[in-house]
């Protein structure tokens, strides 16, 4: 039997570009490390990779991501893995960020859901919706 939770907290981010083989530039392609401190009921730490494309059109552009997170979540020990598809389509942004399935370690084996981010006066919010198996 799983539960259903909902929780709400504040995240650092710290993205370093990476060396771009010359065809990548060419190609507007970006890869970035991705490093992340999550605070709230998730306390935990982020890793992972991005790859970017800006179009020519100014607002628009595309991400993906992995990212693996390790830590405590509502008292729960472990990591998982977050997957992020994010867009920019002439301004009206789309974005998905989900657990892989089964990447749940620890305390978090069976862990799935969603996590929305929003960015406001320069913080940023998360929203996370998750199931996990009862205790």
């Amino acid at each position: 039997m799983t539960q259903s939770h909902t929780i709400h907290g504040t995240f650092d981010v710290q993205l370093t570009p990476l060396t771009a083989a010359p065809e990548e530039a060419e190609a507007n392609l970006g890869h970035l490390l991705l490093r992340k401190q999550f605070h709230g009921e998730l306390e935990a730490s982020g890793l992972g990779h991005m790859m970017s494309f800006r179009s020519a059109e100014p607002s628009s552009a595309g991400y993906v991501a992995m990212e693996r997170v390790e830590g405590r979540l509502a008292g729960r020990s472990g990591s998982f893995v977050l997957m992020h598809f994010g867009e920019m389509a002439r301004g009206t942004p789309k974005l998905l960020v989900q657990v892989v399935p089964d990447s749940g370690t620890g305390e978090l084996v069976g862990l799935s859901g969603t996590l929305g981010i929003d960015i406001r006066d320069g913080k940023h919010f998360y929203e996370f919706n998750y199931r996990l198996p009862t205790a």
